[in-house]
């Protein structure tokens, strides 16, 4: 993976005293770098204050060899016109911020919320802002509100940067007839800076059974421990375990930050098991997002939620929708990791469904069974060859259904860009934008990061589009 974030400040003003005065520049310069070594970011200053295009140009040239991945420049006093056009016509990402008045009586000390009024408008002449933002500040550099907006984009940038270089190993393909996960990776690498390598599923194969036999003991424990083995054959959790190294070793050896598997139907056929257990396993120990039926732009999602949120987000189908309760199950029959699970935990069970109607029964492929905890989430998706982007925030609630085997959870109180929706409501988006049937969600509301992180990235957001009882052209994007 890549270097941490870098922040590029620049500070600038015409002659003045008394942007030091009123310690602007050194209140300023503290607050960034406090913020920084939180977000585990680095702080580049800038040692000029421009006041010209000849004097920027050579700011920004100093910010770029010292690797900064943001320029924010701060109008510590009134700054002229040619600074921000340089910046905003410059390909690089770009933040401008101001601080309010020292005084608010008598003579204008600083006058630069005009300046940044100005600046805004100048970036909007010299490059297409819905897909190059400029992000504005405007607080004191002491104020808990601009402190989260800049933290906001700080973990929005760097995720983006967690896939500039990224590595995904397609293994086995892409499940076949899954037509609507096909993804031009020519297209990813150009829009993301994410590489993508494929492998055929017989690699995968002939690594499980060259899996040493201590190594397959010492894995099975760890897996027992971490929940109950309910039903499952030992032979199946052998073969379950002996994915998990293979998948791990493949990763490891290829540099890969995440995986994307064909998981149905040739390891069905040989060696006859389902590797959702094997799925988890990774997600829950080793953090290494493994996105099912070979959904490329679903691992891309998952690495977006481990920089947000620190750890694998769980990918789901929208399976049922309850018109009734307005609720809507998320579920999963394969892989998803084990610490959203609510009080009861999880077990290791028989996959419900490969095997089901035959004469040996459900009997093979072991996967993680588990119901979420209540609690608000946020569940979204890289769409569309990472050119749109969709999210919503919910809950978790209860049901008087547990809902399918797998994991599972059902949602409701949806919000979309800030807009409540009934449940019709959020089928009828789904389906009016054709959005690929993978999902993630994590804990916790982190729409702000993740709506930051799209409009860096130039993708057009998918918006609510309410439920309507006719058809209505306008609601397909």
């Amino acid at each position: 993976m890549t270097d941490k974030l870098t922040i590029g400040l620049i500070k600038a003003s015409l002659p003045s005293y008394f942007p030091e005065k009123h310690q602007v520049w050194s209140n300023a310069e503290a607050a960034v770098l406090k913020l920084c070594n939180e977000c585990s970011a680095s702080l580049f200053i800038a040692p000029t204050i421009p006041m010209g295009a000849v004097d920027t140009t050579q700011a920004l040239e100093e910010c770029q060899r010292a690797g900064a991945d943001f320029i924010l420049l701060l109008h510590g006093g009134f700054t002229m016109g040619d600074v921000a056009r340089t910046i905003a016509s410059a390909p690089v990402r770009a933040g401008f911020w101001s601080v309010p008045e020292p005084i608010r009586t008598g003579d204008i000390q600083l006058n630069n919320f005009v300046s940044l009024n100005m600046s805004m408008s100048i970036a909007r002449q010299v490059r297409n802002l819905k897909n190059n933002p400029v992000q504005w500040y405007h607080g004191d550099p002491k104020s808990d509100a601009l402190i989260d907006r800049m933290r906001t984009t700080i973990q929005a940038l760097q995720a983006i940067k967690t896939l500039q270089g990224a590595r995904i190993g397609v293994i086995g393909g892409l499940a076949m007839t899954f037509y609507n996960m096909e993804v031009s990776t020519n297209e990813l690498r150009k829009r993301l800076g994410v590489e993508v390598s494929h492998h055929d599923i017989h690699e995968l194969t002939q690594r499980m059974d060259a899996i040493a036999d201590d190594r397959i003991a010492r894995e099975s424990a760890l897996m027992a421990e971490a929940a109950t083995v309910d039903g499952v054959s030992e032979a199946q959790m052998q073969l379950t375990v002996r994915a998990a190294l293979a998948l791990r070793d493949m990763a490891a050896e290829n540099n890969y930050d995440a995986l994307a598997v064909s998981d149905w139907p040739a390891l069905q056929v040989y060696p006859g098991m389902h590797p959702g257990a094997a799925f988890t396993w990774l997600e829950e120990v080793d953090a290494l997002p493994v996105a099912s039926e070979g959904d490329v732009l679903g691992a891309i999602t998952q690495l977006v939620a481990k920089s947000v949120t620190g750890r694998c987000g769980y990918l789901l189908d929208m399976t049922e929708p309850d018109l009734d309760s307005g609720k809507l199950l998320m579920w999963h029959g394969g892989g998803g990791p084990l610490y959203l699970a609510d009080d009861d935990g999880a077990r290791w069970i028989n996959h419900p469904m490969i095997g089901r109607g035959t004469s040996t029964g459900p009997v093979y492929g072991a996967i993680a069974d588990l119901v979420f905890r209540n609690g608000e989430v946020s569940v979204f998706r890289v769409a569309r060859d990472a050119q749109a982007f969709f999210q919503m925030q919910c809950h978790v609630a209860d049901h008087e259904h547990s809902g399918f085997t797998g994991c599972r959870g059902w949602l409701d109180n949806f919000i979309i860009d800030g807009q409540t929706l009934s449940l019709e409501d959020v089928v009828h988006t789904v389906m009016s934008h054709g959005l690929e049937h993978h999902f993630v969600l994590v804990p916790g509301n982190v729409n702000s990061v993740l709506s930051e992180f799209s409009a860096w990235c130039g993708m057009q957001t998918l918006d609510a589009r309410p439920m309507k009882p006719h058809l209505c052209r306008d609601d397909f994007s």
